[in-house]
């Protein structure tokens, strides 16, 4: 019986176990990286863009302040007070 075992277990030992070590160990250094530069540059600019976007919006709601100055009642009356 352990003769049978004999042949794959050293195949495993020498073949398979180094690849699957190797490759688990790149995996895991992949995972701890964490964001490539180029990820970073894109989540500044998504960032800069929400800024921006932001302050558009309160300029909006300024300039509606001043020229309908209950423009937010009107708007939760017709959501339905939300």
């Amino acid at each position: 019986m352990f003769d049978f075992l004999h042949v794959p277990t050293i195949l495993f030992l020498t073949v398979v176990a180094p690849i699957w070590i190797v490759m688990h160990y790149r995996s895991v250094n992949r995972a701890q990286r964490g964001l490539n530069d180029e990820d970073r540059r894109t989540i500044e600019e998504m960032l800069q863009t929400v800024d921006k976007l932001s302050e558009r919006i309160e300029a909006l709601e300024s300039i509606l302040d001043d020229s309908q100055p209950e423009w937010r009642q009107i708007k939760a009356r017709s959501s339905g007070g939300h």
